[in-house]
């Protein structure tokens, strides 16, 4: 029986007002947000669009059930339709 090794290197990501969820797997999305907050906030950065994707809207409502209860997060709402529509949300973070 053949064992595969997977190499789980750490994902560098850029630190700006977009993050992009359609490169993370589902169960990433919880501490990636975590992170990602702490990380805005230390660059001063303060609002933040997600991109979720349309689909179906599962990954919107778990991202937007993780957004109610983190204390890093201000306010959120659907992005305007220049910005993504329902397949985005744009969050203020607290200062």
């Amino acid at each position: 029986m053949n064992e595969t090794t997977i190499n789980m290197e750490p994902v560098i990501v850029s630190i700006e007002d977009v993050l992009d969820l359609h490169t993370f797997l589902p169960k990433e999305v919880p501490d990636l947000l975590e992170d990602y907050f702490s990380e805005c906030i230390s660059s001063n950065i303060f609002s933040v669009r997600i991109i979720h994707g349309k689909g179906k809207g599962i990954l919107k409502k778990r991202v937007h059930g993780l957004l109610k209860k983190n204390p890093m997060v201000k306010s959120f709402k659907d992005a305007p339709p220049e910005d993504g529509g329902w397949g985005a949300t744009l969050v203020e973070l607290n200062r």
